[in-house]
């Protein structure tokens, strides 16, 4: 699919304007582009396909604000097939270029589609090779949430985990099953063990021990039954994409390695069903976290912030020099940002702002919530050391933000990111269905901090 652009020098030409630019290009077109633009009433906005005398297609037009990332995006499945030559400003060609590339994302891994689409040639081999990494990364994403869970359990997941390892030289381990429990991370085991697909730990390690370590953190609920607290069916019909986080720190893995930043990347994915039979945790039960804290269930369908608590703790247990995690975690959190925009909690400042100027940078906008502390009296427990959710939905993705907060020191450089991972909407470039939200944004900050 990310053939959809190609180095080369070859192609009708795509001529891309800013709307401003337009009446003085016009002015410099032939007598036939001119009428032709005139007589099909073009407005000096969108997208015109201009004939040449002998009927053939002599060039297309599209004008646009190209401030917009996704300008443009819709042409990689409107335009007939063909090869097609970028004719833009160089400061917009890696942008318009990744854009296409999402645009032109089909999921096809059960019914395939045999219409050919249009392929966009650029003259800097350079710019191609980046603009491919960024789709590439964002398709693993999305084919990662798409795929139903039948298909994408905890082992299915393993394998992609391996797979990218493998592919840019790093290592892979896993934890599975009782070894859980052996290993002191018996709060991923107990989610997971109703389920009949073992949970595990997947671990991904890769870089230089000289450079500073990063680590990412993704939540990998497999599929969210909501256990003994079982959720409505209308809830649960799309709860294959409750691994989204770890989707999401696969594709950042695959743009930090592919960028060869200068990291000592680790990547910590708890994979598990959350499935319910006569083993199932439950309601009411008191479960000690790696981290020694005891936790009691006030709630079975709060599952992700347990299997991250006992990653997280194992994450901060080496003091990297930063630690994200990634989780499709609470309802409330789209409630009060919509499905478009991840929620982040973070507890330095620092974080705060460089994450929020990179969403902007990288036209990938995130958003930083408060950790207020005093809605931490809402996790309070009578008979442990915390609940795994409050008692009130109000405040669900703080509290939710709280909860895994006590399970990294104070002083460690933590970033949460609470994201939808599915688009709602058909928008340009961006079809319905799985989605990277956020990993742009994070991508530019991370390369401003290590480049």
């Amino acid at each position: 699919m990310t053939g959809q652009i190609q180095a080369g020098s070859q192609g009708t030409p795509l001529i891309v304007l800013e709307p401003a630019q337009y009446e003085n290009w016009l002015s410099q077109q032939t007598p036939t582009i001119q009428k032709w633009l005139t007589s099909t009433r073009f407005s000096g906005t969108g997208h015109s396909l201009v004939p040449s005398h002998e009927g053939d297609l002599e060039c297309v037009l599209l004008v646009t604000p190209l401030g917009d990332f996704f300008a443009g995006a819709d042409l990689a499945t409107q335009l007939p097939a063909g090869e097609y030559l970028l004719n833009i400003s160089a400061k917009y060609a890696l942008n318009f270029a990744i854009a296409w590339g999402l645009g032109g994302y089909r999921y096809e891994h059960y019914v395939s589609s045999d219409k050919p689409l249009p392929v966009l040639t650029l003259e800097s081999s350079e710019t191609v090779e980046q603009a491919q990494k960024f789709i590439e990364a964002t398709y693993l994403v999305r084919d990662l949430v798409n795929t139903p869970a039948g298909d994408m359990m905890p082992q299915h997941l393993s394998q992609v985990a391996q797979d990218l390892a493998r592919q840019f030289d790093g290592a892979f381990s896993e934890i599975v099953g009782d070894e859980l429990l052996a290993n002191n991370y018996p709060t991923i085991h107990a989610v997971g063990r109703a389920s009949e697909n073992k949970p595990r730990l997947l671990d991904i390690h890769w870089g230089s021990i000289d450079h500073p370590k990063l680590t990412l953190v993704g939540k990998g609920v497999c599929f969210d039954s909501g256990g003994l607290d079982l959720k409505p069916g209308s809830a649960m019909r799309l709860m294959k994409k409750d691994m989204g986080g770890a989707a999401h720190v696969l594709g950042l893995a695959s743009l930090i390695m592919s960028h060869q930043l200068p990291v000592r990347l680790r990547v910590l994915i708890p994979a598990v069903e959350n499935a319910v039979s006569g083993n199932a945790f439950r309601p009411g039960d008191i479960i000690q976290t790696r981290k020694g804290l005891m936790v009691e269930i006030d709630n079975t369908d709060a599952e992700g912030r347990l299997i991250l608590c006992d990653a997280l703790a194992e994450a901060d247990s080496e003091s990297p020099d930063m630690i994200i995690d990634f989780a499709t975690l609470t309802g409330a959190c789209r409630v009060a940002l919509g499905t478009e925009i991840p929620g982040f909690f973070t507890n330095q400042a620092d974080m705060a702002t460089g994450l929020q100027q990179a969403g902007s940078k990288a036209q990938d906008p995130v958003w930083n919530l408060p950790l207020h502390k005093p809605y931490r009296d809402l996790l309070k427990s009578d008979i442990a050391d915390i609940q795994n959710c409050a008692a009130t939905p109000m405040g669900g993705a703080i509290t939710a933000a709280l909860y895994l907060q006590e399970f990294v020191r104070e002083e460690t450089h933590w970033a949460h990111f609470d994201v939808m991972a599915w688009n709602t909407r058909k928008l340009p470039g961006r079809p319905v269905g799985g989605e990277a939200m956020g990993m742009r944004a994070v991508m530019q900050f991370l390369s401003e901090k290590y480049l």
